[in-house]
């Protein structure tokens, strides 16, 4: 077959408003970007807390490269853990206060590997229907018997726990804090449920480390105390740099490390990284005002659109803000018109959202002031020809 049906499935991407094109983006100091060539507030970034640009988190990566090169040559079981790789991984465990920790080249990496690790043909899977990508992923990857509940349905939830009763392993899977949403999954009640039925639950907390919990380690802080949790986080959003890792007992720690494909044939993370995630731990431990501003970013966002009559969905201190749109076209006609007012809000629409919710999804940043949120309330307010009746 040739590939000539590949222009045909393009040309109806376009007709839907659905074909991704690339861009330019420079990031810059402040919470600012250049977009194509053209200078933007920076409302797109998962950096939460504006360490990516941080002077100190880029001189940490540049002393690790000259220390120990500019990649790591090979995977983490054949000669990729360097040193710093493993320093990383014990100051993980200090932060999410686990006996362990392990790296991985991607958060995308760390749950697709981890879930095939834990379960496969003789278990049963258990996934919010909005759950991130990756974690769908590895969900249907794994090989078990693969169950989607309502988002953040306990009741469903527990139906399915029990019509699985029988299984060999039973294991939910759900984000803490869902990135096109905002809004978070009942930690405590899931923990709850997860104990009850003695079942694993796994929780990506990619958007959630370095925001939330008194130590910013997240919102498995309330729940840390259960035997089966399962604890995955990135190193590419609040933390500013790359890869992803999981935490939790050595036991779990050991397993992983010797089945997850993902981890044992993936070349390890480079030593720059490793070295910026070190210098963020370390700063985010130390220094608690960058996340409680950017939750007050959010608080004080928020009730600007909603005084406006702009809905929003999400927690209320969540630095995650979607406007639900509906229509593709008009979602890309609405973040086109504020990028040309200095404002880059992107465009989400499907698959990455169900259907029907195309949104513009805002993301804040502790380097976010209030003059930044006004004029954005002022530009969003002039799309008023572009809303729909």
């Amino acid at each position: 077959m040739s590939l000539d049906w590949i222009a045909d499935e393009l040309h109806r991407l376009d007709a839907n408003e659905l074909r991704r094109h690339p861009r330019n983006c420079e990031p810059l100091p402040g919470g600012r970007c250049r977009v194509d060539g053209a200078l933007c507030v920076n409302f797109a970034s998962n950096d939460y807390l504006g360490l990516a640009n941080d002077p100190r988190v880029i001189a940490a990566a540049v002393r690790a490269s000259e220390l120990y090169g500019a990649g790591a040559q090979a995977s983490a079981l054949v000669s990729g853990r360097t040193p710093i790789h493993a320093m990383l991984e014990t100051e993980l465990a200090r932060f999410e206060e686990t006996e362990a920790a392990l790296l991985f080249p991607s958060g995308f990496a760390a749950n697709v590997g981890v879930i095939g690790s834990l379960v496969d043909e003789s278990d049963v899977v258990l996934c919010d229907r909005l759950n991130h990508a990756s974690l769908i992923d590895g969900c249907r990857l794994s090989g078990a018997r693969f169950r989607v509940y309502g988002h953040c349905d306990l009741e469903q939830l527990a139906r399915e726990l029990d019509k699985a009763r029988d299984a060999r392993r039973r294991l939910i899977v759900t984000d803490s804090l869902f990135s096109m949403d905002g809004d978070i999954a009942p930690m405590r009640e899931l923990a709850e449920l997860a104990d009850r039925t003695e079942s694993m639950l796994l929780v990506d907390e990619a958007h959630a480390t370095g925001v939330y919990g008194e130590q910013g380690t997240g919102l498995c802080e309330e729940i840390s105390q259960l035997r089966g949790l399962v604890r995955i986080g990135t190193l590419s959003k609040a933390i500013g740099s790359q890869g992803g890792f999981l935490a939790g007992t050595r036991d779990l720690i050991e397993w992983v490390r010797n089945t997850a494909r993902t981890q044992m044939f993936s070349t390890a993370l480079t030593p720059a990284a490793c070295g910026a995630a070190l210098e963020s731990l370390q700063i985010i431990r130390t220094d608690t005002s960058r996340r409680d501003r950017v939750r007050e970013n959010s608080r004080q966002l928020r009730a600007r659109l909603q005084a406006r009559n702009w809905s929003t969905l999400g927690a209320p201190d969540s630095p995650i803000i979607p406007i639900v749109v509906g229509d593709p076209q008009q979602t890309v006609a609405m973040s086109q018109r504020l990028l040309s007012q200095g404002f880059f809000v992107p465009a989400i629409r499907p698959p990455t959202v169900p259907q029907g919710t195309s949104r513009l999804r805002i993301s804040l940043s502790a380097l976010h002031f209030g003059a930044d949120l006004d004029r954005f309330c002022e530009c969003l307010s002039s799309l008023g020809d572009l809303k729909q009746p």
